[in-house]
């Protein structure tokens, strides 16, 4: 299996050192090793197959090779063309080209993975957006375009265009979502606000080349003339925000675990004790009479528990689908499964889209799956509580059933 990932190391690497251009200031090998070296780190945290994990190392050692042969249009193709005749050449199984060709097709903006490997090699093409270096990437990604177009983009229209492309762009993986989107986002905020700094700038150009100033309007004056010092406004903690609902979310999803773990042992419990009263006690009660209501107590006791802790852990779902009236009055919670199972994918987007584009609907929607998440584990943790209630109290009813039963057998 190595092998093959060791040959399209050397050969990739040998095409970038000998065809590599000037041009190439961000597609270039040292690229193409921050993706490979991204898809073995995830590769790894999601313990993905020996053949799956072979496919993405190779596609991510090839996946930018067609930047070698042409422009940037349609470089995927390439690329993943030149690695099928690679592969080919090497005697390399049909499912592994498929799947190799698969993952560098995925790769093609709007991103679209079918599947898990998919989605790996998705999100570590696109790692730098989360990383602290992503400001220098981007400059490097910059210089590329020009080079390879001749013309020269404006500071504005690149960071307006990439500010586009950050809100517009979303990862896959939960890694992803994890280790890279709260950086991401603080590159995005840091985009905004030197947009809107130089924006600021050219504004307070005009004022001065107009002779106005840039005066605080409306001043409060203390009554001696000096300016009444006004509170500063800080921005709202939005990575904060971000961290408080996901650790938020991730407590009540860990508590909704402990719940079934909980019930679990009940029902195991419970069920294994019917199955020995069941299989012993039954076949001696005419023997022994007098049991036979120790015995009934038992069996009411094990099945109650056992009732209520499948009423703790029991599915419920909602209709599974809501309509564009819902999403633009905001009524649609698209964070929970229940709301969408049985809808079209391109609904379902064009719904998510829509919410991400409004941060008050998606806060709104983040608070009410949090609530809601709370509603469930309150009604999980009241059912399991009486559960657990009855096999405490009833099993000490049982016993002490048993023993009069045990203690008054001499005198029947």
């Amino acid at each position: 299996m190595d092998n093959l990932i060791e040959l399209s190391e050397q050969t990739v690497s040998s095409l970038f050192n000998s065809m590599g251009t000037q041009t190439l200031l961000y597609h270039n090998l040292a690229h193409t090793r921050e993706v490979v070296e991204a898809v073995r780190r995830m590769s790894e945290h999601y313990k993905v197959p020996d053949e799956d994990h072979q496919a993405l190392m190779i596609a991510a050692w090839w996946h930018d090779v067609g930047y070698l042969s042409g422009l940037p249009e349609n470089h995927e193709t390439r690329s993943a063309e030149r690695a099928v005749v690679f592969l080919e050449k090497h005697n390399a199984s049909e499912a592994l080209l498929t799947k190799v060709e698969k993952c560098i097709m995925a790769t093609r903006m709007p991103q679209k993975p079918g599947s898990l490997i998919e989605e790996i090699i998705c999100d570590a093409d696109l790692f730098h957006l989360g990383r602290p270096e992503f400001m220098e990437s981007t400059k490097m990604l910059r210089k590329e375009i020009e080079r390879i177009s001749g013309k020269d983009l404006k500071g504005s229209e690149w960071r307006n265009s990439t500010i586009h492309f950050l809100r517009e762009h979303h990862y896959f993986t939960d890694y992803a979502l994890e280790k890279l989107e709260p950086v991401k986002t603080e590159n995005l905020q840091l985009l905004v606000k030197r947009q809107e700094d130089k924006l600021n700038e050219k504004e307070n150009k005009k004022h001065k080349k107009s002779g106005k100033t840039s005066a605080p309007e409306d001043p409060e004056l203390k009554s001696d003339g000096i300016l009444q010092q006004q509170p500063v406004k800080f921005d709202k903690p939005k990575r904060g925000i971000e961290t408080m609902f996901r650790l938020m979310s991730r407590n009540h999803m860990d508590l909704s675990g402990m719940a079934d773990s909980k019930a679990n042992i009940m029902i195991s419990v419970n069920s294994i004790i019917i199955s020995v009263v069941l299989t012993v006690m039954f076949r001696r009660l005419e023997d022994m009479p007098y049991y036979i209501i120790p015995t009934l107590i038992l069996l009411a006791v094990n099945v109650s528990t056992i009732i209520f802790a499948v009423l703790a852990t029991r599915p419920n779902l909602t209709k599974g689908y809501f309509t564009r009236e819902d999403i633009l009055t905001k009524k649609a919670n698209l964070l929970f499964f229940g709301n969408f199972h049985k809808m079209k994918l391109a609904d379902y987007d064009w719904g998510i889209k829509q919410m991400m584009n409004d941060k008050e609907y998606l806060y709104t929607s983040i608070t009410k799956d949090i609530y809601f998440l709370g509603v469930v584990l309150g009604k999980k943790y009241r059912l399991l509580r009486i559960s657990y209630n009855i096999f405490m109290f009833g099993l000490v009813v049982a016993i002490i059933a048993f023993i009069t039963a045990f203690m008054i057998e001499p005198q029947a």
